[in-house]
């Protein structure tokens, strides 16, 4: 097992499921590279892949891989539904961290995947989860230093009504996931996300727009609002370290 090889593994685990460019991706290797490090993962029975919708293969670990990386992920292939939803998550993800300072601020990346896994059989039916938290350390001399913003990527338009109840839910949290029930709003307290860093497709961003705007101006201003990046929709995804976000 190589470096390259715990990153990729602990990356795709995390992401549910990788397509085989977004890995090549984030691993900063050519496509055929990638390829041929999933068949060793797949000859040492951590990974699977198979043709599961448009574009290319998805990868996803196995439960020996998952047991490697020491997770206690249940394993199994993507689902079909989520599929689109999930390459854009991870599109943001590579994104996010090849934006100049996201490194040298010690941004990490907290995915809904360990989120959900902490809250266990306690998530209730209604309760939100974002697409994933970036963390940011304190001592690094950012501007957000100390900050958690919670990350949404948007593909299709909810109603506005929606929209609005999953920003206020995000915005008013002061607990972490997984916290006793008494924790998650607690008044006086400040909140947990700083900020929530939509990512839209041109459908769903007027939507977002609207229902940023119900909030009024001290929750809207706590809300940004940017276009999906390269390769959240399918085409091929930037190339390392280019910057994605506009």
């Amino acid at each position: 097992m190589t470096q390259r090889d715990t990153v990729g593994l602990l990356f795709t685990a995390e992401m549910y499921g990788v397509q085989l460019d977004l890995l090549a991706a984030g691993l900063g290797i050519r496509e055929p590279a990638a390829r041929a490090t999933v068949t060793r993962w797949r000859q040492q029975g951590y990974a699977d892949w198979a043709q599961l919708g448009p574009g290319g293969r998805w990868v996803w670990l196995t439960q020996a891989g998952l047991a490697a990386c020491g997770l206690r992920y249940r394993a199994g292939a993507p689902a079909l539904p989520r599929l689109a939803h999930l390459r854009a998550v991870t599109a943001v993800r590579l994104a996010l961290e090849a934006a100049p300072g996201y490194a040298a601020a010690g941004g990490y990346w907290r995915s809904e995947r360990r989120l959900r896994a902490r809250m266990g059989s306690r998530v209730p039916l209604r309760e939100h989860l974002p697409d994933g938290e970036v963390h940011w350390p304190d001592g690094t001399g950012a501007d957000w230093a100390g900050e958690c913003w919670a990350i949404e990527a948007e593909l299709t338009r909810k109603t506005v009504s929606r929209t609005a109840a999953i920003m206020t839910e995000i915005l008013t949290r002061t607990g972490d996931y997984g916290c006793p029930a008494a924790e998650v709003r607690v008044p006086g307290r400040p909140p947990r996300h700083t900020r929530v860093l939509y990512l839209c497709s041109p459908a769903a961003r007027p939507v977002v727009l609207r229902a940023r705007t119900a909030l009024g101006a001290a929750m809207a201003a706590r809300i940004e609002v940017r276009g999906l990046p390269p390769g959240a929709a399918g085409e091929n995804p930037a190339r390392p370290g280019q910057r994605t976000l506009a």
